[in-house]
């Protein structure tokens, strides 16, 4: 079974690689460990920039709740409502809610209407690279060698913990977060006022070195927490983290008035693995190339991914339909983490003073835009890095506290 390329991993970066290398004519395998369309954890939520790279899908496909406006709360309490697009801000922008099982396989039968062939149920358990290629051997059930193929190249999309980066070689040291998160049922009008599709809920003074969240979905809630710094925490408190994690939604579902019993309420765990610094994404010779979480392309403020692996996914398919594979490590820097470095020095900042910025800084009138550009992936200027570092020191002052 030869191909030109071989995609390891269904989720949104492997789907779009997939989709734009079968788009152009090459033969194409996407493999997924998991039965389609599967479950993934995720808060779901992503700027709706997405759009521009889903050629031939339309929103309505996926988007279950398009949001306008945050609401920030500080231990469940002082709440602030600020719309994402305030008077005199540009650019203009939507936050799209999805449920990532239907937001994903849409992209999948994308892929496959693009000429891809998938498979699922396909657990990669080898992948082997020489000069003329990769050879990927899967197992199904108890058949070890259910699939053998051999590509020309192969795009690494199996996430945090699949074995892509391990046998390229690459993504040695990595930084990790974790979260946990629940789907709870809800009916619009139940609950918290506040609690309206086109609101997602954001608590900073619960969770050290990290927040917790509720993104509106069409039937229910995706109410999570999740800790974004844990290597800063000590030994004793990361042993906790979960526990306290959980503990953080439970008080979340009370504050908003939505009535739970803990036996019958489902977390899902799951690492989220943080961008840390400028590395290597594809091997030396080009044969593969790694996109999304298995790159670590995670935004290390806000651990928003779904945008990257997008993104990442159609410029490893771009690099391998136009014959330069090693050209996808340069435009993944210049296209993708762009922004990644400044908001890696935003995140220490904030989650060191999270307690004195938020009512000087992420209650100001134009923070949430702010914000929101950054998640749709815009580029963080020096202007922009100066300014929001003189807020952060102004707010330090105001606070009488010294600036570092």
């Amino acid at each position: 079974m030869e191909y030109d390329l071989i995609v390891c991993g269904a989720g949104p970066a492997g789907a779009m690689a997939a989709a734009t290398a079968a788009r152009a004519g090459q033969k194409v395998l996407l493999l997924e460990r998991e039965r389609l369309p599967r479950y993934k954890t995720c808060g779901g939520g992503m700027p709706m920039v997405v759009g521009d790279y889903l050629r031939g899908l339309a929103p309505s496909a996926f988007v279950e709740a398009q949001v306008r406006t945050m609401r920030h709360t500080w231990e469940f309490e002082r709440p602030f409502l600020a719309e994402i697009n305030p008077p005199g801000t540009e650019p203009d922008i939507t936050l799209w809610m999805v449920q990532r099982q239907v937001f994903d396989y849409a992209l999948v039968q994308h892929a496959a209407r693009q000429g891809a062939e998938v498979r699922d149920e396909l657990a990669v358990r080898s992948i082997e690279v020489d000069r003329g290629g990769v050879t990927v051997r899967a197992a199904k059930g108890g058949n070890e060698s259910a699939l053998v193929a051999r590509g020309r190249h192969l795009v690494g999309a199996d996430g945090a913990t699949g074995i892509s980066a391990k046998a390229a070689g690459l993504r040695k040291e990595r930084r990790v977060a974790v979260a946990v998160e629940v789907e709870f049922p809800h009916t619009w009008g139940d609950g918290h006022p506040d609690l309206r599709p086109e609101v997602m809920h954001l608590e900073y003074g619960a969770v050290s070195r990290g927040y917790a969240w509720v993104f509106p979905k069409g039937d229910h809630l995706s109410v999570g927490a999740g800790c974004f710094q844990p290597e800063r925490e000590s030994g004793e408190r990361v042993a906790g983290l979960g526990a306290r994690l959980k503990e953080v939604v439970f008080r979340y579902l009370e504050a908003l008035h939505l009535p739970y019993t803990r036996e019958a309420v489902k977390f899902h765990a799951h690492p989220i693995p943080l961008w840390s610094r400028r590395e290597p994404l594809h091997t030396r010779n080009g044969r593969i190339l790694l996109a999304g979480d298995a790159a670590g392309l995670v935004n290390p403020l806000f651990g928003d991914g779904i945008l990257h692996a997008v993104r990442s996914g159609t410029l490893a398919g771009e690099c391998l339909v136009e014959g330069v594979p090693t050209h996808y490590t340069r435009r993944v820097q210049e296209q993708v983490i762009s922004s990644f470095s400044g908001a890696a020095r935003l995140a220490g900042l904030t989650y060191d003073w999270a307690h004195v910025l938020y009512d000087r800084g992420i209650c100001r009138p134009r923070a949430t835009h702010m914000a929101a550009c950054i998640l749709s992936g815009l580029p963080l200027s020096p202007a922009l890095m100066g300014y929001l570092l003189g807020r952060f020191r102004s707010a330090l002052r105001e606070a009488r506290l010294p600036a570092r």
